[in-house]
Order: structure tokens, then sequence, then C-alpha cells
């Protein structure tokens, strides 16, 4: 099983879980399987057509996916996976 951490923001949306655990092969296997179970938490991560949102960064351990397979990129027993939201704002001094 892999693991996909929870951030705090989203945690409201999936029952006040950090991390779940789940059966998957692939990244996107592992972030739909984790809708599955809190569907609220889908229209965080995906949009109206079903793809994972600009604004929301994926790691497999230190690994960015935009930079590996994207959503194809392969999970394994004992990876975790990072659901990191961007982060905006700030003021141009």
């Amino acid at each position: 099983m892999a693991t996909i951490t929870i951030p705090t923001a989203l945690r409201q949306y999936a029952d006040g879980s950090a991390s779940v655990a789940l059966e998957a092969d692939t990244v996107g296997a592992l972030l739909r399987g984790l809708v599955e179970q809190h569907p609220t938490l889908g229209k965080h991560l995906f949009s109206e057509q079903g793809k994972l949102r600009s604004f929301v960064n994926i790691y497999v351990g230190d690994e960015d996916i935009r930079y590996l397979e994207g959503e194809e990129t392969p999970v394994a027993g004992g990876d975790v996976v990072s659901i990191i939201p961007a982060i905006a704002g700030g003021m141009y001094v």
C-alpha cells in the first residue's frame, strides 16, 4: 500500500484524516481511490474535466510528478505521496 498525505487545509474534506493508505499502481489511481473514499475532496483536486488542478502539486517521496510521468507515475508499497497545495499571495515591495 502507498500512503497519501493530506494537507491541513484539505483534511476537513477527508474526515480529518492526515493520511490514507491505499492500493494503487499509479498516482492517478491513488488520487481517484482517495476521492472514492472522500468524495468532497474531488472538487479540490480535480477540475470539472477530470484533470488535476494546476495549483495542486503532487510528490512521490521528494519528486514532483510533473517531472516524472504525471498521474501515470508508478507507486509501490511503502511509497509516500504528498498533496501540496500551491500558496499564493504576499506583497511586492
